[in-house]
């Protein structure tokens, strides 16, 4: 397996967060699946699939001690998460594999072949997942699918930067995301090309990601995974619920 470092982003959004309140914990890496937090699943799955280096981005103190007692680094996080990510790079260099802390079904398989089957010359992957490979393994789950010429697709909260060229993805990433609220302006940023294509459902996954990697100057690569639970992550109390129902299987399935 290549070498790599790991960044989790751990950031808050600023005011309360409703799932963590709901969980009774300060954040919501600290929510805990049977006896583990959130971020103790996500940083255990990365040091098992062979990270060199584990940094954690975060603002929280109760996040930056818990990071801190996993043996993991600690890393200020930025407003948002391209600029924690632009930041995290910076910090611990690439190859660099980025996920977030409520991924709490993430294994270490899924990391390995997703970093074995990203081609050899991108700069910058991404993991995705079909619909029907997510709905296969969890059919109960809700997710956000981006529907394309070649099916409905949800993202897996996994990317790998390759190269320190991927920064120019992160780059346009930020571009985009200073201009959420501003969909006219997000429209120019992406172009005409893209956008056409999207709506007269002609833009594949392929074709979406290379013109995007285009637009930031590198090589990018969406990475189809065979695990419908790595699309699965915790965002609102639905997500919890599942996820502790999985995660309570898995453990009376080893019993």
């Amino acid at each position: 397996m290549r070498p790599f470092q790991a960044l989790v982003l751990a950031g808050s959004r600023g005011g309360p967060d409703p799932l963590a309140e709901a969980a009774g914990v300060t954040h919501k890496a600290l929510i805990r699946l049977e006896g583990r937090t959130l971020l103790a699943r996500v940083v255990g799955a990365l040091r098992e699939a062979g990270a060199d280096r584990i940094a954690v981005s975060a603002v929280h103190p109760d996040v930056r001690r818990e990071a801190l007692v996993l043996g993991a680094e600690v890393l200020e996080a930025a407003a948002g998460p391209s600029a924690s990510v632009e930041a995290g790079a910076a910090a611990l260099g690439t190859p660099l594999l980025v996920t977030t802390s409520d991924h709490a079904l993430l294994r270490p398989e899924w990391i390995a072949r997703f970093l074995a089957d990203a081609p050899a010359d991108a700069d910058v992957c991404a993991l995705l997942a079909r619909r029907e490979t997510v709905e296969a393994a969890v059919p109960t789950t809700q997710r956000t699918y981006l529907r394309l010429a070649d099916g409905h697709w949800s993202g897996c909260n996994l990317f790998y930067l390759a190269t320190p060229e991927a920064l120019g993805a992160v780059r346009l990433w930020r571009r985009v995301e200073a201009e959420r609220k501003k969909p006219w302006r997000m429209a120019a940023i992406l172009g005409p090309g893209i956008l056409a294509a999207f709506v007269l459902g002609r833009l594949t996954l392929i074709g979406a990601v290379a013109r995007l990697g285009r637009l930031a100057g590198v090589r990018a690569a969406a990475v189809a995974t065979p695990y419908g639970l790595a699309a699965v992550d915790v965002d609102k109390v639905g997500d919890l619920e599942l996820v502790r129902k999985l995660v309570g299987e898995a453990q009376a399935a080893d019993i």
